[in-house]
């Protein structure tokens, strides 16, 4: 089985993201910062927050939907906010998608929101809601299930440190999980947490004998060279002793967003 998660940056490098989603032939794709506006039949927006202008494309969800037809996908969004093309306005809801290829079927889910609640009417204040997805498939390959979770971490101007919230979040992810994950399962976390690697969060997760691939195997950089910010920490994935990890690799090239994708091969 593959798992591919990225944080696919609201798909600002459009036509290299959709070509290497579709080309990295993952049974399991899981998205972070996709778009949907159906209002809409703009290719791009632009979204405005405070002086920061960044170009959103409009309908990704829809686009990964029709370019990876062998695939199931999810869309839990977090929010409704405004999206504009000059002076108009243009409702996009904006979260997470998952992407699950149908030879493993779904056979338990569970969503919703590890900080804040949905907003219908703006992207909320700062910081702001977070979401997270668990799946359990079964794999007829080897007979038996597998859980997999992913989450967007809340982000905090004032950094990536603890903070309450952060516990919570990771409390709310850990009780989402357990209400898919059964004892015997198989079982992976990954995402953009927004978080460092000495983390409270990390032990709390660790609970479930998760551990990190990012850090447990020497890695030290999960950005592209778009991003120009220390520190270069942001997304990981954790899997528990039960996972055969054939390969995991944090993704330098192609670049298609300003953080890597995380490539896992698994047993």
């Amino acid at each position: 089985m593959r798992i591919v998660s990225l944080n696919v940056w609201g798909g600002l490098l459009h036509e290299p993201l959709m070509r290497y989603l579709v080309d990295v032939d993952a049974d399991v794709l899981c998205l972070q910062e996709v778009g949907r506006a159906p209002g809409s039949q703009a290719d791009w927006l632009t979204y405005r927050d405070h002086g920061v202008e960044l170009q959103q494309r409009v309908n990704l969800f829809d686009e990964l939907q029709a370019a990876l037809p062998a695939h199931d996908g999810f869309f839990l969004p977090v929010a409704r906010g405004d999206l504009f093309d000059g002076d108009r306005r243009f409702h996009s809801e904006f979260g997470l998608a998952t992407f699950v290829r149908r030879t493993y079927p779904v056979i338990g889910q569970a969503a919703g929101f590890v900080h804040g609640e949905f907003s219908a009417d703006g992207w909320g204040p700062h910081p702001r809601s977070r979401n997270a997805h668990c799946i359990r498939l079964f794999d007829y390959e080897r007979g038996c299930p597998i859980t997999i979770a992913q989450m967007h971490g809340l982000r905090d101007i004032a950094g990536k440190g603890d903070t309450p919230a952060r516990r919570h979040q990771a409390n709310a992810l850990l009780e989402l999980i357990r209400q898919v994950k059964q004892d015997s399962d198989r079982l992976v976390v990954c995402g953009d947490f927004n978080l460092l690697p000495d983390s409270e969060t990390f032990e709390i997760l660790g609970s479930l004998g998760l551990v990190d691939l990012v850090t447990s195997r020497g890695h030290d950089d999960t950005r592209t060279s778009l991003y120009k910010k220390q520190p270069r920490f942001a997304d990981y994935m954790l899997v528990t002793p039960n996972v055969e990890v054939l390969s995991f690799d944090p993704v330098a090239e192609p670049e298609v967003s300003d953080h890597r994708a995380l490539l896992l091969d698994l047993r």
